[in-house]
C-alpha cells in the first residue's frame, strides 16, 4: 500500500459553529465516498481555515462521525489578500493500492474556483476555455 493525498475545500456562509461543522462534514463525506475510503484506511486528516473562520475546530465534525483515532490537525491558511474567504480545505491522506492519479479531490460551492479542473458541475463553456 501507499500513502495518498486527497484534497478538497468548500465554504461557509458565517462564521458560526454549526456552518463550519455541517459543511466539513459533507465535504469529508463526500470526499470518503466518492473515493470509496474506508476509516481504517486513512492515515491523518489536516483542515485549514480562512482566518475569518474561528467558531469551531473542523476536526469536531470528523470526531463527531465516528473519527475518534484519526490522527488529525486544523491550522490557518495563509491570509493572502484577495484570497477565497470562509474557506475550509481538507486534505485526507489514505494508505491505498490506487494510484495517486485515481484520486478524486473534491471542491464545492465557491471553492470550486480554487481548482476548476477538480470541481463539479463545471459548464461545457469553462471546460472548453
Amino acid at each position: 500500500m501507499y500513502i495518498r493525498g486527497i484534497r478538497g475545500a468548500t465554504v461557509v456562509e458565517s462564521n458560526t459553529k454549526e456552518a463550519i461543522l455541517s459543511e466539513t462534514k459533507a465535504l469529508l463525506k463526500r470526499i470518503l465516498e466518492d473515493n470509496k475510503i474506508e476509516a481504517e484506511n486513512i492515515a491523518t486528516i489536516f483542515f485549514s481555515v480562512t482566518n475569518d473562520l474561528n467558531a469551531a475546530f473542523p476536526a469536531t465534525a470528523a470526531r463527531e462521525m465516528g473519527f475518534t483515532r484519526t490522527p488529525m490537525l486544523c491550522f490557518n491558511e495563509i491570509d493572502v489578500p484577495g484570497s477565497l474567504r470562509q474557506c475550509i480545505r481538507i486534505l485526507v491522506q489514505v494508505n491505498s493500492e490506487k494510484s495517486q492519479r485515481e484520486m478524486k479531490s473534491i471542491y464545492l460551492k465557491e471553492a470550486t474556483i480554487l481548482r476548476p479542473d477538480h470541481a463539479e458541475n463545471i459548464s461545457t463553456i469553462n471546460q472548453a476555455t
